[in-house]
């Protein structure tokens, strides 16, 4: 990768802010409102520490472990995440990326590229659904992606619509067409190497989703698919575990940040949680995630997978969380600026990054396997703890 490589996720990211157009970059950031929580997410892992041990250590670690019933080689998971428009490979450089490193791959229902070809890049691959359009609708979504080859469904729950920003929002346009491309000339001049690699393919960005719909049906466009989710009632508990026995297999709610909800995602039968407060674009004030997540793992941690996502920046993040209980972590704008940075090298580079941290920590603590990290590894400060829900057991 010669001078593309990178050392830090930190880099990755001052590298997609050089490289992005303003407005594509600030779509990655997010964030809501004042972006309390999105900053959250990020510093509460700063206020744990850890227990190291000076001797003994072992010489050999092992970083697989498995979620949603699929081996992985690390505890971490690629976030889905929406129209990855950032570079021209989009959602197959992300997938490619991940199989290279034993990862398995979330896909979007806003994603770039077609769940059929991104399970051909990574046979890992779980499909990322929001609760949208009428039942009948939603079951010839999953039957799509079953037949593609889908080996888990991830329910996302935590989203209110929120949109407004202190720090301002992109413009995103329904397509770009002439008109749009015209308005975004001026910052995207601004950075050739990003419209070079683009005028490359001979193709503008695409903002439609072709995962949104049945098989054979027209991909809409991003807001179309948008606009139908957000004129759709939200899901009850009914609807939720109807959907999971409609699908059949793993099956993740996504969202969950109090021991209540994830007693009842228990109750339907999920297979998994992910204690998330979507990257901190959901309701601002909310806590980060890692602040939320041992209550939940000693609530429901024998009964569920728990998976956390949100903030996770380094192998030793992934490490913290791990040993307060979850399974594995999902990234996401982590990975989304080694995309920007340097296509699936950039991905991969991220991922290594992150397996090297894992590994580090690992050694430093005196563990041989992630499965060993227990939370008398972390340093956790009076009051960091935050219990969301019912009362204490």
């Amino acid at each position: 990768m010669g001078n593309d490589w990178f050392e830090s996720v930190a880099e990755a990211e001052r590298r997609a802010a050089k490289r992005l157009p303003r407005s594509v970059h600030l779509a990655i950031r997010a964030g809501s409102e004042r972006g309390l929580t999105l900053a959250d997410n990020v510093a509460a892992f700063g206020e744990l520490g850890f227990a190291p041990h000076m001797a003994g250590l072992s010489a050999k670690r092992e970083l697989t472990t498995t979620a949603m019933g699929q081996e992985i080689a690390m505890p971490v998971l690629m976030s889905p995440t929406g129209v990855q428009a950032v570079h021209p490979d989009g959602e197959l450089a992300v997938a490619r990326a991940a199989a290279a490193r034993g990862v398995a791959m979330g896909l979007s229902s806003f994603a770039s590229k077609p769940m059929e070809e991104v399970v051909a890049a990574n046979p890992q691959t779980f499909l990322q659904v929001y609760w949208s359009g009428s039942r009948e609708r939603l079951a010839q979504r999953i039957e799509r992606a079953r037949a593609a080859g889908i080996v888990g469904l991830i329910v996302t729950l935590d989203w209110s619509f929120v949109h407004a920003r202190d720090w301002g929002s992109p413009f995103i346009p329904e397509r770009v067409d002439a008109k749009a491309a015209l308005r975004y000339a001026p910052e995207v001049l601004r950075r050739p190497r990003w419209l070079a690699q683009w005028a490359r393919t001979k193709a503008l960005p695409d903002l439609s989703v072709p995962n949104w719909g049945a098989a054979g049906e027209p991909a809409p466009t991003f807001f179309g698919a948008y606009g139908e989710w957000m004129m759709t009632p939200p899901p009850s508990w009914d609807d939720l575990q109807w959907l999971r026995q409609e699908w059949g297999s793993p099956f993740m709610l996504k969202g969950v940040m109090r021991v209540d909800d994830a007693r009842r995602a228990v109750d339907i039968g999920a297979t998994a949680i992910s204690v998330s407060n979507h990257g901190g674009n959901n309701l601002d004030g909310t806590p980060a995630t890692i602040r939320a997540l041992p209550p939940i793992v000693a609530a429901v941690g024998r009964d569920i997978e728990v998976l956390m996502d949100g903030g996770i920046r380094r192998g030793s993040d992934v490490v913290k969380a791990v040993a307060l209980g979850a399974r594995a972590v999902m990234i996401g704008r982590a990975y989304l600026w080694g995309l920007a940075a340097n296509g699936q090298a950039g991905v991969e580079n991220v991922l290594d990054i992150l397996r090297n941290g894992i590994d580090s920590a690992l050694l430093a603590l005196g563990r041989s396997s992630v499965s060993e990290l227990t939370p008398t590894d972390i340093l956790v400060p009076p009051g960091f703890v935050q219990r969301l829900g019912d009362a204490p057991d």
